[in-house]
């Protein structure tokens, strides 16, 4: 999903309106901080699945009684 210019300044009148001029930078900043924590988390997951081994889960098949 992309979004063009008008639809970007749209949706930030909008933030604008609802949260006014005073909390705008204080929800940038949290949204910078969760955008970073996301992709440090993401890289993290990225290494972590390179260095463990894939391993197989094998279905134990069920023996029908009777």
């Amino acid at each position: 999903m992309k979004f063009g210019p008008l639809e970007i300044i749209v949706i930030l009148l909008v933030i604008f309106i609802i949260f006014g001029a005073g909390k705008l930078p204080q929800i940038f900043e949290m949204f910078g901080k969760w955008k970073r924590d996301f992709k440090k988390n993401k890289q993290g997951n990225v290494e972590e699945l390179k260095e463990t081994p894939a391993t197989k889960t094998t279905k134990k098949s069920k023996k029908s009684r009777g």
